[in-house]
């Protein structure tokens, strides 16, 4: 039995050299430069570099992976397990120069994740060496460019002593809530997780074989677990051939998305709720005339919020190109979890949750049942007690996928991963989000520290910043933050903050009057301040979710910038 997809690696190398394992598509076009790696070529580009990590004495560290969108990511992060590394993914750099933003969170993932060693691309390792005297935490760690490594270097590779226990990697989580920590994700929780993603998922061997192994087409980061752990390490695991491309590519054109799903017929293949909004405002007669969708029976959505009207409108728009409403999948999960904890049924709609009023779109949409082994269940954060089917509590998970800890945070790891509840047996991991069950689906309705309690009512921000948003098209999908400040007399009173689209139409002073109008209609508040910024601005976490707290910070400090009022300073 396989302990690890390095044993994994090795058997599809042997039983299946030349399958293609990944086809990148270089400039996000169907029929542009595409670059595809076999079995064969993964096998050793990995063991290459894995040869020069254990030559070079790293074996048993940690190395931070920083490569632009592509395959060489793939060969470097699989290298480094099958090194015996740990592999600390990282984002990098856009185009030739570090962002403050960027320089800042990769200063602080060297430090925290003490990396021995910089895997990159020639260009950043080079901009890394440029910023040396900027950066003292660079001064002992080894900075590898994994693409001149030679493939000779393979020879020199031995297979390491791999258990359940040993550490595969470091993911640090988004920090949508707090600063990021890495998650300390070891072999066992890899391996259990993938068994979690095939079973949920529908990655039978009959399914596999009728897509003739061309599952799975994606653009998500490979640096953040959903775009790593789902589609790029479950085609290691079933030996499955999965296209690839850059997320800036389908920023840029989000048609590309559903063209190369069109183009390779994959099962699988999703992504966050605003990735769906983004292909919806792009969807003329004229790409539709071109899109076949009927292959796809696993649209995922998961990652922030999932709209119900996002589904509806999806479906309706894409039926033309033979889109099902069924292939939508909502799913819940978390790094702290590997990734996954919940999804859908393949093949049935989502679960929705009608609005009392009878409104068209539902209340709620559920993220499915638990995979095979994981246990779910709803307790009180304030009285760590499991709570009735139904009632609305913290979400605590149970099972193998469940990581270790936070690396070197002991404190965090026990408050998060070492919860206990009257009458279970073992420990819980504290997600920190709300939902509820019923008849075992999972309801997931926000986080429990953005949680607005305005009057003694609470109420949940994404609900406010979904009100905000269909109020006027000028408004960005999913880049609006709402949060509550001290408003002194009235106490606790809401604040919106929201992107308006570079081709906005319309005057700032009338959208931020609807946007208080749809609050007050909607959810019966009276909003304390509404602030228009130009795109970009709202803080967000490398998976793309909000950002409040921060959001909430710089409106405090006013650092804002609002739209139509000149920059101070």
């Amino acid at each position: 039995m396989a302990r690890s997809l390095v044993d994994l690696l090795t058997t599809h190398a042997t039983h299946r050299p030349d399958q293609t394992a990944y086809r990148y598509l270089v400039t996000g076009d169907c029929d542009g430069e595409i670059q595809e790696l076999s079995y064969a070529r993964l096998a050793t580009r990995a063991q290459a570099v894995a040869g020069r990590l254990q030559e070079s004495g790293l074996a048993g560290g940690r190395a931070l992976l920083l490569h632009p969108p592509g395959l060489e990511f793939i060969c470097a992060y699989l290298g480094c397990l099958a090194a015996g590394v740990v592999a600390v993914p990282g984002i990098p750099p856009q185009g030739h120069s570090w962002s403050h933003r960027a320089l800042t969170r990769t200063k602080r993932l060297i430090a925290d994740a003490d990396a021995g060693a910089i895997l990159g691309s020639r260009e950043v390792v080079a901009s890394l060496d440029a910023l040396a005297e900027q950066l003292p935490e660079l001064d002992g760690v080894a900075r590898v460019v994994t693409e001149d490594i030679p493939d000779e270097a393979a020879a020199g590779w031995r297979a390491p002593d791999l258990t359940a226990d040993s550490v595969a990697f470091l993911q640090y989580t988004s920090g949508s809530t707090s600063a990021p920590r890495g998650v300390v994700v070891t072999h066992g929780n890899l391996m259990d997780n993938e068994r979690v993603i095939t079973e949920r998922m529908g990655h039978t061997p009959e399914v596999i074989e009728e897509y003739g192994r061309e599952l799975i087409v994606s653009w998500l980061p490979v640096y953040h677990d959903m775009g790593l752990v789902g589609p790029v390490l479950n085609t290691v695991h079933l030996g499955l051939t999965t296209t690839l491309f850059s997320p800036l590519h389908f920023l840029q054109r989000p048609q590309r998305w559903l063209e190369a799903i069109s183009r390779y017929r994959p099962h699988t293949s999703g992504a966050p709720n605003f990735a769906y909004e983004l292909a919806l405002k792009h969807a003329t007669p004229e790409l539709l005339d071109g899109l076949d969708l009927r292959s796809w029976r696993v649209a995922f959505n998961g990652a922030e919020p999932v709209r119900p009207a996002t589904l509806r409108r999806f479906a309706e728009t894409f039926a033309p190109a033979g889109f099902r409403r069924e292939a939508f999948y909502p799913c819940y999960g978390l790094a702290e979890a590997t990734v996954m904890v919940t999804g859908g049924t393949v093949g049935a709609p989502p679960v929705l949750l009608k609005r009392e009023n009878g409104a068209a779109d539902a209340a709620a949409v559920g993220c499915g049942a638990p995979g095979e082994g994981m246990t779910v269940v709803i307790a009180d954060p304030d009285r760590k007690e499991e709570l009735p089917e139904g009632a609305t509590g913290e979400i605590w998970v149970q099972g193998e996928s469940v990581a270790r800890g936070y690396w070197r945070n002991t404190l965090a790891s026990r408050e998060t991963f070492r919860a206990t509840l009257p009458g279970r047996e073992g420990r819980f991991l504290r997600t920190g989000d709300l939902g509820f069950l019923r008849d075992g689906e999972l309801f997931v309705t926000g986080r429990l520290k953005d949680l607005l309690v305005v009057d003694g009512r609470n109420h949940y921000p994404q609900d406010l910043e979904l009100a905000a948003e269909l109020c006027h098209p000028a408004l960005r999908p999913g880049c609006t933050a709402a949060f509550s400040v001290d408003s002194g007399v009235e106490g606790e009173q809401p604040v919106l903050v929201a992107e308006l689209a570079p081709e906005a139409d319309g005057d700032a002073e009338t959208i931020a009057d609807l946007i208080r109008a749809a609050i007050g209609e909607t959810h019966g508040l009276s909003v304390h301040d509404v602030v228009l910024v130009r795109p970009g601005t709202i803080p967000k976490t490398s998976s793309g979710k909000i950002q409040r707290r921060a959001s909430r910070a710089a409106y405090l400090d006013g650092t804002l910038s609002p739209v139509g009022v000149p920059a101070t300073g």
